[in-house]
Order: structure tokens, then C-alpha cells, then sequence
């Protein structure tokens, strides 16, 4: 459920005199990371549980046990919670989900991606 005092920031990311501008909410940029991040091979959910699923059905997923932005002038900084299944490396694995956010925020906004920090919350073991 949504807290109706959240307070929710947006920015301009393209102003057009003429044809008006177009703004940007901080939870998109934060759905971008997420689906970025757990379509990474190896990456079994953000912390918290939640799942690639759970992100594409509900438009009010809460993410912040999993992802948070920081959107500035032209510039964001991403943290990202995740739990990885068992038998993939780390570094690898870690380093994966840093480009593939970084590229899907720069391709989807056209801001420049400074940080991609990642935290491994735990590992996955079950069987499924």
C-alpha cells in the first residue's frame, strides 16, 4: 500500500520551449533498476522478495527494500539491493547488474548513470 504522505520527487529531463516539457518520477527510474536488475542471469530477487513478476503486474510494488535513487541535474546515483541464487559468482554476477541498470537508465531517461552501488542481501539455495 501506497503512504499518502510519501513524498515523491520528479524531474525535468527534456524542456522544450514550444512543445512543453516532460518530467520524470524518481519510482520510474527506481522500476527501470529493478527490471534491469532481476532480468540479470543470476539474480534471484531485490531484497525483500521482491521479483521480476512481482514488478511487471503491480504498478505499486514498494521497491525501497530493494532499489533507491538519487536523480540530480542530468545525473543519478542507484543503490541496489539484491539476493543472488546460489552458484553464480558475486563479482561477476554484481558487475552484470551494474551495466545492465546503468544502460537501461541511460537508454530509457538519457541521464548519466555516475554510481550502481550494489549490496548482495543473501543467497538463494532453494530449489525450484
Amino acid at each position: 500500500m501506497s503512504n499518502e504522505n510519501e513524498v515523491r520527487s520528479s524531474h525535468v529531463i527534456l524542456d522544450k520551449d514550444q512543445a512543453g516539457h516532460v518530467s520524470i518520477d524518481d519510482e520510474v527510474c527506481a522500476r527501470i533498476a529493478a527490471i534491469a536488475a532481476t532480468e540479470t542471469e543470476g539474480v534471484h530477487s531485490l531484497a525483500g522478495g521482491i521479483t521480476r513478476e512481482m514488478i511487471m503486474k503491480s504498478d505499486r510494488t514498494s521497491l525501497s527494500k530493494g532499489v533507491k535513487v538519487h536523480v540530480g541535474e542530468g545525473e543519478v546515483t542507484v543503490a541496489v539491493s539484491l539476493v543472488l541464487d546460489f552458484g553464480y559468482t558475486i563479482p561477476d554476477t554484481a558487475a552484470r547488474v551494474q551495466e545492465r541498470v546503468k544502460a537501461s537508465i541511460e537508454n530509457m531517461i538519457a541521464y548519466d548513470v555516475n554510481t550502481v552501488n550494489i549490496k548482495i542481501a543473501g543467497v538463494n539455495v532453494s530449489v525450484e
